[in-house]
């Protein structure tokens, strides 16, 4: 939430326990398991530890999600001060286990707001605060986030954007002075340095980063929320990028720009890697991707569950490469659905797809008022799994707007039993 931050546990569209967080404007923007919960060759790792990086604060939370698994609670937190001075970072956003167990968090600043990229660890029993992961190089102008393949031995990072100005929204004056990032970064996940960077392009923002689930597989995406560009990254002597998916910009009146990006704000890969997912936060789709031949994705499913484009919203799209028409707004169970698609989920099996739709409390504001005022929604999509397709399942909703200190902002999702975004195969 933007105000009150706490971590809900929902069954079959209800929720059944809340957290409450004991600090306020922390911005709860991602999630991660705890140490020994990331799958190395055992599937069966229990997950018994969640963490919650602030993205505002800097705050790290620990909660027990093992003792009582329908009611968590909060076992450990690591105040922004010991972030500041044992690490000078701040502004935290994604979390991995480690192989060794231990706890990796990318951070996107440094304490004052100013772009900083890297990363923290904590030990993966104590969750006591180690320090930096990077031994001693240039760090990166931003981050935000990353993903590695062991056998491999390569992590790699995305850019994010500049906190202190992300805080204040999205200004267009912003553009063409650094604070979108614009790098991939590739480390050697053992010495923890940077041996590679490739440029992307100004303003292109790369965002969420996924590589195959395959553990022999050295190739993976990145997505890029402003230029609507998702690159493939792979290796053969060295690693190298290449563009595999254009969304084009809708040419609009009644914006705060001309021309409109798809703003890809999150990208998950399935299970078996034949499909990826995009959620367009902006225009209000979610796409499906055939990825079996990897340079070249296939679109084969995709759904409108809201967005900037509706029909009869205050946006009018002049120029669409893709569209005939506006979509229509999207009502389940009597309730209309305000906001674009953001975080996703997608089960073990690949048949259940969940998203929610607040992406950044400060941009939800300016772009979703209504998602502020009514709170945002948990969806779930129906996928086929056989020859691609999305459905919006219209018995699932969870609205958190009904929340008793709500209405609530929801953005992160895990599952006790395993994800598609959880587990790292060595």
């Amino acid at each position: 939430a933007p105000v009150e931050s706490s971590a809900s546990l929902c069954l079959r569209g209800q929720v059944i326990h809340r957290l409450p967080m004991p600090n306020l404007k922390d911005e709860l923007h991602s999630s991660g398991w705890g140490a020994g919960c990331v799958c190395f060759d055992n599937i069966t790792t229990k997950r018994n530890k969640l963490i919650l990086p602030c993205l505002i604060s800097s705050r790290i939370y620990v909660v027990d999600v093992g003792s009582q698994c329908r009611a968590p609670k909060l076992c450990k937190m690591i105040e922004p001060v010991d972030v500041f001075w044992k690490c000078n970072k701040g502004h935290l956003s994604i979390v991995h286990s480690l192989p060794n167990g231990d706890i990796l968090i990318a951070n996107m600043g440094d304490p004052a707001g100013n772009g900083k990229g890297g990363f923290i660890v904590l030990d993966g029993e104590t969750f006591e605060l180690k320090g930096n992961w990077e031994n001693e190089c240039e760090a990166p102008p931003t981050g935000y986030d990353f993903w590695y393949q062991p056998r491999h031995n390569v992590l790699i990072s995305s850019a994010g954007l500049v906190p202190k100005r992300a805080g204040r929204g999205f200004n267009p004056d912003d553009l063409k002075k650094g604070v979108f990032g614009r790098r991939l970064n590739v480390w050697n996940l053992s010495c923890r340095t940077l041996t590679q960077c490739f440029d992307l392009g100004e303003d292109s923002l790369p965002l969420s980063v996924k590589f195959l689930h395959n553990p022999d597989a050295a190739e993976g995406y990145v997505s890029c929320a402003l230029s609507g560009i998702i690159y493939r990254f792979y290796k053969r002597d060295t690693w190298s990028v290449e563009e595999a998916i254009q969304i084009p910009a809708k040419e609009v009146s009644g914006w705060i720009l001309c021309k409109m990006p798809a703003f890809t704000a999150d990208m998950v890969i399935s299970l078996d890697d034949k499909y990826l997912y995009l959620s367009n936060w902006l225009h209000g789709d979610i796409r499906q991707y055939d990825i079996s031949k990897t340079c070249k994705p296939r679109l084969v499913g995709q759904v409108f569950v809201g967005g900037s484009i509706l029909r009869g919203g205050p946006v009018t799209v002049c120029r669409d490469e893709e569209l005939k028409c506006q979509p229509e707004p999207l009502v389940i169970k009597c309730k209309r659905v305000y906001g674009g698609p953001c975080k996703m989920q997608l089960s073990l099996d690949g048949k259940r797809l969940y998203v929610t739709n607040s992406f950044y409390s400060t941009w939800d504001k300016q772009f979703y008022p209504n998602v502020v005022r009514e709170g945002s929604v948990m969806l779930q999509i129906d996928v086929d799994t056989e020859k691609g397709g999305l459905t919006v399942n219209k018995n699932f909703l969870v609205d958190f707007g009904k929340e008793p200190n709500g209405p609530c902002l929801a953005r992160s999702i895990r599952f006790p039993c395993g994800d598609s975004t959880s587990d790292i195969l060595a």
